[in-house]
């Protein structure tokens, strides 16, 4: 006799051989018990969750004489005439390759026919969402009152493409996913009964490939038995399924989480130079940071993982070192890879793009990564680390119109007699060195923003409004001060009610009231630049608008 694959052998013929999906089980149980058939089903759900498999149980215990809790005996005069492939009563219709209104009228012709040895003449339409809507339409009617000696069980994987006048004619079941505990134990049955010894990570790892499908777990245990002559190991499953090294990835992965872009770059030739393709390479790192998220996270990690102990440890080993948000970042960056791969004509330039990407967050604009260097300067701010240490030199910054002339000449270099806070000796007010007064007035707006800088400096003390109020423009527009960006997210956080007090306080203590923050190349309103001219040049009038 010829190979018949597993998922086929191990195909259920009870509704208790069905591997979870007990909701539907138990409703159909009930309803062959209780002799209440309905005339219509719609199985819908993901591949291989059970769905044709369901059809054929129900559709013979629906015509058994002695059905067992919902299930064909397979004894009795009726199963055994349902078991011979001659029989009609139950007819499978391929939707994907009858999907044409002929077809679905001579459909229409032969229900009329009683069943030859059964109750019902029962018809599983598999893949029904690829029928033409004018075969919907021609099944239609003979749906909705069919003669009493027929029921219909339509399957599909796409219910969203069914009319919903198909729809609302059906019984509606929805076929979960399987859970991969329950994946692994019926993998381990069927396994134990082929007479293939195994391991438990081999077989968690073939569970996972399946992602809730048993059909396609079975599959590719179908092609690792055939793969492995004696023990199926962890690593025979990884060859089958064309995975990279584990500590191949995994010493990539630690690379990019430590920012190390040389030596991420290297493992990533080396690993492309092995033959591993691009796309499955991206899919392994995506694992190994999730697995690295889930040893970081969960106390349980180990049993959730189901790896060997030494890959596990390494795992943990690699996670503990690194930053949860690094990892969440790092994970984002090769989730859009992964995706972008699909359209990509040149997807090694591409992936070795998202191993620089993560390895330099400097160069990366992200807002999370912004955050994380913001925090990293509050930090230093806060610690001191910013002065100079002995011994070392450092820039003078461009000297101020109001120093005296003996600081002036000082030289651009100096040592560490240098004060450690240029900001720490006693500085005159910005109000008393009279702003108005006629020789000094253009000077004195032309060093308003270092004098801003200063003061932000001296009494505000916050190292994050610091570092942002760095690269603002600053500039006076009538008697009005300016602080000017081309960045939404600083001009929001500087008009943000602290900070805006914090800004208060600084530019008062240098003897300016007046001051706004916007976008650069943005103007102020006309009208208010209007009453400011007029009541410059009208000093002594009372002037509003109404």
């Amino acid at each position: 006799m010829a190979y018949q694959a597993l998922y086929r052998t191990f195909r259920p013929t009870t509704l208790d051989g069905l591997v979870r999906q007990e909701h539907i089980v138990k409703i159909l149980a009930n309803q062959i018990e209780t002799g209440r058939v309905g005339h219509a089903y719609l199985f819908c759900g993901p591949r291989g969750t059970g769905k044709t498999s369901t059809a054929k149980i129900f559709a013979k215990a629906i015509n058994c004489l002695h059905p067992k809790n919902g299930s064909p005996c397979g004894k009795c005069e009726v199963c055994k005439a349902l078991a011979d492939p001659s029989n009609l009563d139950i007819s499978e219709i391929d939707a994907a390759s009858n999907n044409g209104v002929n077809e679905m009228r001579d459909l229409r012709e032969k229900v009329q026919y009683p069943p030859v040895a059964a109750r019902f003449k029962v018809y599983i339409i598999d893949e029904v969402h690829m029928l033409s809507d004018s075969a919907f339409n021609a099944l239609l009617k003979t749906l909705e009152e069919p003669p009493k000696h027929a029921v219909f069980i339509l399957a599909t994987t796409e219910p969203h493409k069914l009319p919903a006048t198909i729809l609302s004619r059906c019984m509606r079941f929805d076929f979960k996913l399987i859970p991969q505990e329950d994946i692994e134990a019926h993998l381990k049955r069927v396994l134990k009964e082929i007479g293939k010894e195994y391991e438990d990570e081999a077989v968690a790892a073939i569970a996972r490939a399946g992602a809730g499908s048993m059909r396609d777990s079975l599959s590719v245990a179908d092609i690792c038995i055939s793969y492995s002559k004696g023990k199926l190991t962890y690593a025979d499953v990884c060859e089958v399924l064309g995975s990279a090294d584990f500590y191949d990835v995994a010493k990539l992965g630690e690379s990019i989480l430590s920012e190390d872009a040389a030596a991420a770059l290297s493992e990533t030739e080396k690993v492309i130079a092995a033959g591993k393709g691009v796309g499955v390479l991206a899919k392994d790192v995506l694992t190994f940071l999730n697995r690295c998220a889930i040893a970081k996270v969960c106390a349980n990690a180990q049993a959730l993982l189901g790896l060997p102990n030494e890959m596990f440890a390494r795992i943990k080993e690699i996670a503990d070192k690194a930053e949860g948000r690094k990892i969440l970042r790092t994970s984002e960056i090769f989730a859009q890879a992964e995706t972008d791969l699909r359209y990509s004509t040149s997807p090694r330039i591409l992936f070795e793009t998202a191993v620089a990407k993560a390895c330099l967050p400097q160069a990366d604009q992200d807002i999370l990564t912004l955050a994380r260097r913001l925090d990293a300067l509050e930090s230093k701010m806060a610690s001191g680390n910013f002065s100079a240490p002995k011994g070392a030199l450092r820039a003078e910054p461009e000297p101020s119109p109001f120093e005296e002339p003996a600081a002036a000449a000082r030289p651009r270099i100096a040592e560490e007699a240098a004060p450690a806070d240029i900001f720490s000796a006693p500085r005159t007010s910005f109000a008393d060195r009279k702003l108005t007064e006629t020789g000094n007035a253009l000077e004195n707006r032309k060093a308003a923003g270092a004098l801003f800088m200063r003061s932000l400096r001296r009494n505000v003390k916050s190292g994050v409004l610091f570092t942002m109020c760095q690269d603002l423009e600053t500039y006076f527009e009538g008697d009005t001060f300016v602080l000017a960006t081309d960045s939404d997210v600083i001009l929001s956080r500087l008009n943000s009610a602290d900070n805006h007090k914090y800004l208060q306080q600084a530019l008062s203590a240098i003897g300016i009231t007046d001051f706004t923050v916007r976008k650069k190349g943005e103007k102020a309103d006309p009208a208010e630049a209007e009453l400011e001219e007029l009541k410059k040049n009208f000093p002594d009038a009372d002037i509003e608008i109404k």
